[in-house]
């Protein structure tokens, strides 16, 4: 329905394409069998499925926000139609949640013309020219940031905005205030335990407490087994054993990424990365 191909869905759950085509095609024969009809959920239904809505729209989000292949970095139509469709459901059901993932839309979606040089390659937060962030979608994030705050009723996606508006209210990375970012990861983790808010977490520390700390965290999610093959986890390994001069370990870890990366963006990079290592050890 949201056009995403059964291997895009599965990268977005940490799950083997077969193995989510085959969960696919049980829900639909319990569909067919159970003649479950197709029916428009009744007012007082709406909240209770809010939750599985959101998830669907954040998931074609991200998707369009970093393709999770080809030879583009960024698919603007899908993550335009998750922005479009989650203005509707604000206006059409303004709860916190909602609100809150309109917020952090719009933040990730300030910094899309920095993110990838006019060739493509893709651009790490830390080297982005922040004059190219989008002033005015920063604006709107950070004002339905506040509205969800002001609920009382947060969740995850509404401290997914919070984090998203400290970096948006950095002038440089360097000013970046870690430490809260830190804080927010450190409730998001209760709010919603999951290990890629555990990775996100172990890279914020790195960033206030030194690369040491960082990968320590690393090194016991991946040891967990529970992101052995997301490659997000082993290059943000390879980067903090690059800082600390294990050039061995940060090869290991980038060719372990490059081989689980579909997108040719990521792929150039983790391949230049590589390279130099390789001029390192030369020297």
């Amino acid at each position: 329905m949201c056009g995403l191909t059964t291997e895009e869905i599965a990268q977005a759950f940490l799950t083997a394409a077969p193995t989510l085509a085959q969960r696919i095609v049980r829900a639909k024969a319990k569909i067919r069998d159970a003649k479950i009809p197709y029916r428009v959920p009744s007012q007082a239904d709406l909240p209770e499925r809010l939750d599985s809505v959101l998830r669907v729209i954040y998931l074609v989000f991200n998707e369009g926000y970093a393709a999770s292949a080809g030879a583009a970095l960024t698919r603007h139509d899908l993550s335009g139609e998750a922005i479009r469709l989650t203005r509707l459901l604000v206006e059409l059901l303004p709860e916190p949640e909602a609100i809150g993932l309109l917020a952090l839309m719009l933040l990730h979606e300030s910094r899309r013309a920095a993110r990838a040089s006019p060739t493509g390659d893709l651009i790490l937060l830390e080297d982005q020219d922040r004059s190219l962030w989008n002033r005015d979608l920063i604006a709107g994030g950070r004002a339905l940031v506040e509205r969800a705050l002001a609920s009382r009723r947060i969740g995850p996606y509404t401290l997914q905005a919070a984090i998203s508006a400290v970096h948006a209210g950095a002038p440089s990375a360097g000013a970046t205030d870690w430490a809260q970012i830190v804080g927010l990861y450190d409730v998001l983790a209760r709010v919603e335990p999951s290990p890629v808010i555990e990775l996100n977490r172990a890279v914020a520390v790195a960033m206030r407490d030194g690369p040491e700390a960082g990968l320590a965290l690393i090194d016991a999610i991946l040891a967990r087994g529970e992101l052995a093959d997301y490659r997000l986890a082993h290059a943000a390994r390879a980067d903090l054993c690059r800082r600390l001069g294990k050039t061995a370990e940060a090869r290991g870890s980038y060719e372990r990424a490059l081989g689980l990366t579909r997108g040719e963006p990521e792929r150039r990079f983790l391949q230049r990365r590589l390279a130099e290592l390789e001029k390192r050890e030369q020297r």
